[in-house]
């Protein structure tokens, strides 16, 4: 996987089409895959499967290892017998089709799920302790969701002193065990679903990219669990520096996360164990992984908590190779794992991506620079990368050519050989769309993506997401219709033409 020339479609879980106001994990998601899988498509890319923040990011979540219940599909839970018709109307969206309305969605999955938590029997409870046991960080995470629950959902710094020091509050876990039953069969239920679909996708043909965010919030089942593993301060529970990174393409005052900073020597004292069952959890959950700000495994940017914005700060060393060639004893030197190198970085990260062996990231819109020979130029790129049209951060093709300078436009469209046509014409057959596309699927790289809204022609309203900007992101959703609208004759024949068509697997399944 990832040596083989192949193609793939980015679209997240939540921009999927449904019923229920954000995509899930039912027939919409199967149908899906039928449709890359007959175009010739090797992969599918999500986004992290992380529960979401208050600006619905999946990269800022109250777990690193938890799936997001808005996911779990309705239907699902009435063949299980745990819920009626009637409930699954309840969850029927009449808004628009096309934006995913998370706040309708949290409202009606978590009352349904409740409800369907009741109907759980013996046989049920016995595979969710399964489950349990399996899955080792859901009792921490079951425990934490309880806790918040009885703390009016404050954030877990401001509990009580008992609650607030994880190792007083597991003392009292028995006093938790029913509230936390249910988050532990809500995620049951999430993984029992997507572990149909990923089967579903495996038969066809199609390997899941899935997204390692790489740091955790500091709001998180994580860090409250794992204090000595953060740089933060075990009495005032304050941090001290949290994570971003400096002005760059998509940010002049760069982007200020605000997550905790791992502490990298406490984590080696213990053989790096927490990122070890991270990976292990993400790579049974996925076929192929991303993880997300790759380059801060090499030196990270660590702004001081009083910062308002992310100018200030300073580059600290990572764990470098110590981490990976503990990963590569786990999990082998082929793990298959895509590095996002993306954004400011210097010859340590190049250093590393190098030793790790790992493929790199490529995006086309990166290399529109009429005055340089940039290394996101299809032209310049190796064998061992996967190469994007645009990812999730970008804006899609269309409205980056509108957007454009004149000169970058100019030298864009000459590159990709846009000769016919008027370039500001988008939609299914859009020719500059697909001069891009091609440019792309003519690299050297081993793996090339493109999102469903590049696949589309759309304009920048459509684009997932813009770093920097909280709100209003996220929400992109796609039609049935929309899906069944794309050229797959064309798709058919560029995956074969670039020979880019072949299965995942050497055998379906």
């Amino acid at each position: 996987m990832l040596k083989k020339r192949g193609a793939g479609v980015l679209l997240h879980i939540s921009s999927l089409p449904s019923p229920y106001g954000v995509g899930v994990f039912d027939e919409n998601a199967r149908h899906f895959i039928d449709r890359i899988s007959d175009m010739g498509f090797t992969y599918w890319q999500v986004l992290p499967f992380n529960p979401i923040d208050a600006s619905n990011s999946p990269y800022c979540s109250a777990s690193a290892f938890a799936g997001n219940y808005l996911f779990i599909d309705p239907e699902g839970l009435k063949n299980m017998g745990l819920i009626d018709e009637e409930d699954v109307r309840a969850n029927t969206y009449s808004g628009s089709p096309y934006t995913a309305d998370f706040e309708f969605a949290s409202k009606t999955r978590l009352k349904t799920l409740k409800k369907a938590f009741l109907q759980t029997d013996e046989k049920l409870a016995k595979e969710i302790k399964d489950f349990e046991l399996e899955n080792p960080w859901l009792t921490d995470y079951a425990l934490y969701m309880a806790i918040k629950e009885e703390e009016n959902l404050k954030p877990w710094w401001e509990w009580s002193d008992e609650h607030a020091h994880y190792y007083t509050a597991v003392k009292s876990i028995f006093n938790y065990e029913e509230k936390a039953a249910f988050w532990k069969f809500v995620q049951y239920i999430f993984f029992k679903q997507w572990k149909e679909i990923k089967k579903y996708a495996r038969k066809k043909g199609v390997a899941v990219i899935g997204d390692m965010p790489i740091y955790v919030a500091m709001d998180s089942a994580d860090v409250w669990s794992n204090l000595p593993m953060f740089l933060i301060d075990e009495k005032t529970l304050k941090v001290e520096k949290v994570a971003g990174v400096p002005p760059d393409y998509f940010s002049k005052d760069g982007q200020l996360w605000g997550n905790p900073i791992y502490d990298w020597k406490a984590m080696k004292k213990d053989g790096y164990s927490w990122w070890i069952s991270r990976l292990s959890h993400a790579l049974k959950t996925f076929d192929t992984v991303r993880i997300d700000h790759f380059r801060a495994f090499a030196s990270y940017w660590a702004v001081p908590a009083e910062s308002e914005t992310a100018k200030t700060g300073e580059w600290l060393d990572g764990p470098k190779m110590d981490l990976f060639n503990k990963v590569f004893e786990v999990f082998g030197k082929d793990a298959p794992i895509i590095a996002e190198d993306l954004g400011t970085f210097g010859e340590d990260v190049i250093e590393l991506l190098d030793e790790s062996g790992f493929p790199g990231m490529k995006v086309i819109q990166f290399g529109f620079d009429p005055n340089s020979d940039s290394s996101h130029l299809p032209h310049n790129a190796v064998p061992n990368s996967v190469n994007y049209v645009g990812t999730h951060d970008n804006n899609t093709i269309l409205g980056w050519l509108w957007e454009a300078s004149e000169d970058e436009r100019k030298f864009a469209l000459d590159y990709c050989h846009f000769k016919d046509g008027y370039w500001g014409d988008g939609g299914y057959h859009s020719k500059s769309c697909r001069a891009v596309t091609e440019a792309v699927w003519q690299s050297a790289s081993n793996v090339a993506i493109i999102t469903l809204q590049d696949m589309c022609g759309f304009g920048s309203d459509a684009r997932m997401n813009i770093p920097g900007v909280a709100e209003k992101n996220w929400r992109f959703r796609t039609t049935r219709e929309t899906i069944d609208s794309i050229d797959g004759d064309y798709f058919r024949h560029i995956n074969a033409l670039y020979r880019r068509m072949y299965p995942a697997f050497e055998e379906k399944e």
